[in-house]
């Protein structure tokens, strides 16, 4: 009865976490689509939704202590509840980053680019992949995976590194661009991060499997 009850918990708090990574994964799209399309409601809803987001977070890491309290997991089912926790962390920031993303909208609402946003939307498509695949690779407890999901972090440094150099030299030509060139600038180094975050999660995919911790983001 007791294991029953064990996997009971586990399987609502993995659902939790699952509907949140969902909000973020839709999170970051909206971000990304009210930046381009100058959408400013759109924007605001990612902000305003932001709550919900850390709500669900702050319910599966309470959830989450109570089980090691009243089951006392060891071994691989510690290693699943532990998991459970990191991940909230790392899709708790990445909606972070989607909300400051967001704000950028808010501050750059009624400018006109000084360049046509086309490597920052295809940036983003690549941060959203690889924020729901790993999200399946962690259903799937896939460890081959979650590898394979953390290599493809380098495409997003090379596109990263393209935006940096093209935004620098707009900002170095045309001294109106500086402070909205370093906006879409930070907008970039956002996407980045939640690529990281999602290598974080790789890692921690890793360690739910084998219990050794492996470093992905080199």
């Amino acid at each position: 009865m007791t294991r029953q009850v064990f996997e009971q918990q586990l399987d609502t708090l993995h659902r939790k976490l699952m509907s949140m990574g969902l909000l973020v994964e839709e999170a970051i799209h909206k971000s990304i689509k009210s930046l381009v399309e100058r959408d400013l409601q759109l924007a605001e809803e990612v902000i305003e939704a932001d709550h919900l987001i850390n709500q669900i977070g702050q319910e599966i890491e309470t959830g989450c202590f109570q089980v090691i309290a009243l089951q006392q997991p060891v071994g691989g089912d510690l290693r699943r509840v532990c998991t459970m926790i990191k991940l909230v962390t790392d899709i708790e920031r990445m909606g972070d980053h989607a909300v400051s993303i967001s704000k950028t909208t808010r501050r750059l609402h009624g400018e006109t680019y000084v360049k046509p946003l086309i490597d920052i939307p295809i940036m983003a498509d690549h941060v959203k992949a690889m924020v729901r695949d790993c999200l399946n690779a962690y259903i799937a407890k896939d460890k081959q995976m979650a590898e394979e999901i953390a290599a493809r972090d380098d495409v997003v440094d090379k596109l990263f590194s393209t935006i940096f150099r093209d935004l620098i030299d707009v900002m170095t030509k045309y001294e109106n661009a500086i402070n909205q060139g370093t906006h879409l600038l930070l907008t970039a180094q956002y996407l980045e991060r939640i690529a990281d975050h999602v290598t974080n999660i790789c890692e921690w995919i890793i360690y739910m499997n084998t219990g050794q911790k492996t470093d992905l983001n080199r």
